[in-house]
């Protein structure tokens, strides 16, 4: 199973991203989807996180910032990330969640808000 993870970089606060997580057709279509986090010092913390059906789940820190969501035609889920500040700074990893394969990572994608 592969993660591809993309879409983090350097930005403003107040500003928005978009992170990318795309999987294989099969393991995408039988999977959960969460990003997860993880400052310098801190531990990997849950953001959000999507089920097969498309019923979603945000942390309290990022409800009404980010939204997650899935597009099963193109095996992707997004993490859309919007008035980011920089306690959002940490590297940001992706994963999936079935039976069939239990839970794989993404490598992670830096995320950097400057203030």
């Amino acid at each position: 199973v592969q993660l591809q993870a993309s879409g983090g970089g350097l930005v403003q606060a107040g500003g928005s991203l978009r992170l990318s997580c795309a999987a294989s057709r099969y393991v995408f279509s039988i999977s959960a989807v969460a990003w997860y986090r993880q400052a310098p010092g801190k531990q990997r913390e849950l953001v959000a996180r999507i089920t097969r059906g498309g019923t979603a789940y945000s942390a309290d820190s990022v409800k009404g910032r980010f939204t997650i969501s899935r597009d099963n035609a193109k095996n992707t889920a997004y993490l859309q990330m919007n008035s980011l500040t920089p306690e959002d700074t940490a590297v940001y990893y992706c994963n999936t969640q079935s039976v069939e394969y239990g839970i794989t990572w993404g490598q992670g994608t830096q995320v950097t808000v400057s203030s």
